[in-house]
């Protein structure tokens, strides 16, 4: 019997040079990504200042407008007495809510007092189950906003929740 030579058999895989070629190609589209990436989210960000800036200029009036020049953003905010009540169940749990009102126009202190005992009496309805969660707050603050529009005739543009505390 002969004897063969038998060799190991070399790997077939990528050579190191390769590899570190691609890992380099790898590294190098990924810092080029977040940099467009964060180039691209900064342009959309507007600096603070830049945004009150723009909210304090008055807009031109459009043409056949009758708006006389009003701002968009104009409003009077108006702070309203701090509900203090239970909910409707359990009755043992007590909410406090701190609520303003953004009107469009500077209204007769009655119209406010109105709002707030409307929003009083729709805080006494309240389960608990209706105010827990991230969305059930959304839906609280939806639901205010809507009564004080409805009682207010309109003239409520946004009800602010300022502070908001169960006991």
């Amino acid at each position: 019997m002969s004897a063969i030579e038998q060799t190991p058999a070399q790997k077939s895989g990528p050579s190191l040079v390769v590899q570190v070629g691609i890992l380099l190609l790898m590294t190098a589209a990924a810092i080029g990504m977040g940099w467009l990436s964060g180039g691209y989210l900064y342009g959309e960000a507007k600096p603070v200042e830049q945004a009150a800036a723009e909210q304090a200029k008055p807009h031109a009036a459009k043409e056949g407008s009758t708006d006389n020049g009003a701002t968009e953003g104009a409003g009077t905010l108006v702070q309203l007495p701090a509900i203090t009540s239970n909910l409707a169940a359990p009755d043992s749990m007590w909410v406090r809510l701190e609520l303003s009102l953004v009107l469009d126009a500077p209204q007769p202190p009655d119209l406010a007092e109105r709002v707030h005992q409307d929003l009083l009496a729709f805080v006494r309805t309240l389960r608990i189950h209706q105010v827990q969660g991230a969305s059930a707050l959304r839906h609280l603050k939806t639901d205010l906003d809507e009564r004080a529009a409805i009682r207010s005739d309109g003239h409520v543009k946004e009800v602010l929740i300022r502070t908001l505390l169960f006991e």
